[in-house]
């Protein structure tokens, strides 16, 4: 009797703790991953002739982990992780078809993180990269 009312404790205190818990409290979260957060593009201006000859495009920010990809305009494409806080990807018209405002964020999917409570992955505010 006394093992099922600790079992049926532990149960409880379990629901508890992981029904309003967040990632830093749930000891399951371990494979989640943070949104990204992107604060700087760099360069922030580009001329078309340097998006034709493939520029580099270093986006800055935080959260960044190797599933995270760069977002040109609504196209995802795979970027190279320097750091948490750095990714680059080379521009092409094949994304940028002309001069104009290109919309820049990044998008990390989620984790495996199930239906624990945790929350996983996403995609970060938009920055504007000017092609002249």
């Amino acid at each position: 009797m006394r093992s099922r009312i600790c079992a049926l404790s532990l149960a409880v205190l379990g629901f508890l703790f992981l029904a309003g818990c967040n990632n830093t409290l749930n000891p399951l979260c371990g494979s989640s991953r943070p949104a990204p957060l992107i604060g700087s593009l760099s360069p922030s201006t580009l001329t078309f002739s340097e998006v034709q000859q493939g520029a580099t495009l270093t986006v800055n920010g935080s959260n960044f982990v190797s599933s995270s990809e760069i977002v040109i305009n609504s196209t995802p494409l795979s970027a190279t992780v320097v750091s948490a806080n750095q990714l680059k990807v080379k521009l092409t018209t094949d994304v940028i078809s002309g001069p104009g405002s290109v919309k820049v964020s990044v998008q990390t999917p989620s984790g495996n993180s199930g239906n624990l409570g945790c929350t996983s992955g996403g995609t970060s505010s938009v920055l504007i990269l000017t092609v002249d």
